[in-house]
């Protein structure tokens, strides 16, 4: 991991297709490209490496003190009210000094809404009588 005080982490599900993390890896490469400066991980909750429990570990090694989660998440199911809380809560609990907070869900944010219904859109051309 690089050293830095602060860290984001882009948070994905995980699946056991590798190619499943392709666009999750297009996300955080743009985010680099986009902020050079920002140290960014993409991690996993299920199935995939790195693991959230396993940055969160290297962040809390590496001296950093404020993480911030952001969930590629669609929505606020289990994993958003229980999983990521408590893997972070064991983080803190282990390195008291790492400050984590966990960002609501992309699927709560009102741009990625819009982008969506913007792509159902066009998959809906053609179908107009």
């Amino acid at each position: 991991m690089l050293h830095a005080d602060h860290l984001l982490v882009l948070l994905a599900h995980g699946s056991r297709q590798p190619e499943w993390a392709r666009p999750f890896e297009v996300v955080h490469q743009a985010v680099l490209a986009a902020r050079p400066s920002l140290v960014v991980r993409l991690a996993f909750l299920e199935s995939m490496q790195p693991s959230l429990r396993q940055v969160l570990e290297e962040a809390g090694q590496d001296g950093c003190v404020q993480v911030r989660v952001a969930p590629l998440f669609l929505g606020a199911g289990g994993h958003l009210q229980r999983d990521i809380p408590q893997i972070a809560r064991e983080a803190q609990e282990r390195f008291p000094t790492l400050r984590i907070d966990i960002s609501q869900p992309a699927g709560d944010d009102a741009e990625v809404l819009a982008a969506l219904a913007a792509y159902a859109l066009r998959c809906a051309t053609g179908l107009d009588a």
